[in-house]
């Protein structure tokens, strides 16, 4: 499955960093973060609760860019 979700960051090295924290996190098979449009890009692993696995992305954000936001 994948699903967009708006995003808030405010340099394109930011995003970078959260597109890195995405794609770590367990229960997403990749990851995209656009800084033009403010948007995150996320493909889940097959059987995963999205809305679980997206509560930990946020937080593994937070650890790298702490004023980034991702709207649910």
């Amino acid at each position: 499955m994948k699903k967009t979700y708006k995003i808030e960051v405010d340099c394109a090295n930011c995003a970078n960093k959260m597109e890195a924290a995405a794609k770590r996190t367990p229960g997403v098979l990749d990851a995209t973060v656009n800084f033009m449009t403010l948007k995150m890009n996320v493909e889940f692993e097959e059987g995963q609760d999205h809305k679980a696995v997206m509560q930990q992305v946020r937080k593994n954000c937070k650890k790298v860019e702490d004023d980034c936001e991702i709207y649910l």
